[in-house]
């Protein structure tokens, strides 16, 4: 299990169908299913794993002689996954929310406060719209839902919100994958594309860090 958490994590894309075949499908639903879905898993490679895997849907495997994702049932695998780890999320938080901020690991919250803070923060200033914005952001996009059950926000209008930021975060970044794996850079550097999309993806957060710490001063 630690070997294949190690693989996913540095999106060894290579490593997982040679070891798991079609099981990856399995595997990726459950990634994405996992850091939408439970509090305390924030730090999954949510982007990247989402370009990377677009990216796979474009290219052939040479023993099948057929792409080595199918980019249709992709698509719709990872939003429904997103969907509903989110909806997990939000009531989670809404029955059991704030029990959980009170829990205590080796004398710690189990759920971080400061990100508590940082997503009411991302709600105050954009409204419902957080839940669709908060697809972009890690640690945010896990935190979101779970913040909105907490608040008891209506259930209609996070499902409405929540569906609509899943079919874009979905979809732009798989398809950006998909479309731009036909560059030979990018197809010949997975790892430095990778980290990229992860150093933009943290760019708000460290922003946000940044005016807090000048803010201080």
């Amino acid at each position: 299990m630690l070997e294949l958490f190690k693989h996913i994590i540095h999106l060894d894309f290579e490593w997982l169908f040679q070891n798991y075949n079609n099981t990856v499908y399995t595997i990726l639903f459950l990634v994405i299913f996992i850091e939408t879905g439970l509090v305390l898993m924030p730090f999954l490679p949510g982007d990247s794993l989402l370009f990377t895997a677009g990216l796979f849907a474009n290219q052939i495997n040479s023993v099948t002689g057929e792409p080595f994702l199918n980019l249709g049932y992709l698509l719709v695998l990872l939003l429904i996954a997103a969907i509903v780890g989110d909806n997990v999320n939000y009531w989670v938080g809404r029955k059991i929310g704030l029990k959980m901020l009170k829990i205590k690991f080796r004398g710690k919250n189990l759920v971080k406060e400061e990100y508590l803070t940082k997503t009411h923060a991302f709600y105050e200033k954009y409204g419902p719209k957080t839940i669709i914005m908060a697809r972009f952001v890690p640690i945010v996009r896990t935190f979101a839902p779970f913040v909105a059950g907490v608040a008891e926000m209506n259930y209609k209008k996070f499902l409405s919100f929540d569906v609509l930021g899943g079919v874009l975060w979905i979809f732009s970044l798989t398809l950006a994958g998909y479309f731009l794996g036909e560059i030979p850079w990018i197809r010949n550097n997975i790892e430095k594309v990778a980290l990229g999309i992860i150093f933009i993806s943290i760019l708000p957060i460290i922003i946000e860090i940044l005016k807090v710490k000048m803010a201080k001063k």
